[in-house]
């Protein structure tokens, strides 16, 4: 991973984690540990292509790790929750453990992501609600 973010530069390197794998939190936090003290600059849980990885006590595993990180090194580490984030209820959820456990500086776009294309349709799904007060069917959005 060193090698990795040396060959980067000053790109910003992305670790994929593939949390749903990692059998335990003990595991998750390890992985995420490694993977910023070799410098990487965001951790991700998931590709999204496994059932589910993204679950709050994942998420707050993480951020506890990052929020370690942070104290230990001065070093800000992004999160990108992938993998399970499906509805903007869920959403609302991870954006309270991660404003709760690394503060409201996080939520914003360099420091704190969700990978979800199921989770834009039902954000959709809402904003149709808040026009009309009729939820409309998902059958009407556009396939992923």
């Amino acid at each position: 991973m060193a090698a990795a973010k040396e060959a980067a530069g000053d790109a910003h390197l992305k670790t994929i984690l593939e949390t749903g794998e990692l059998g335990s939190y003990e595991m998750v936090r390890l992985a995420s540990v490694i993977a910023m003290a070799a410098g990487s600059d965001v951790i991700k849980t998931s590709t999204g292509k496994l059932g589910v990885s993204a679950t709050p006590p994942v998420a707050l595993c993480m951020a506890e790790a990052i929020r370690d990180h942070a104290e230990q090194t001065g070093r800000v580490v992004g999160l990108k929750l992938a993998g399970g984030v499906r509805t903007a209820k869920q959403a609302l959820g991870y954006l309270a453990i991660i404003a709760e456990t690394l503060g409201t500086d996080w939520l914003t776009a360099e420091r704190f992501r969700f990978g979800a294309s199921t989770l834009l349709n039902d954000l959709v799904l809402q904003m149709r609600f808040q026009r009309s007060g009729i939820y409309p069917r998902p059958a009407d959005l556009p396939v992923d």
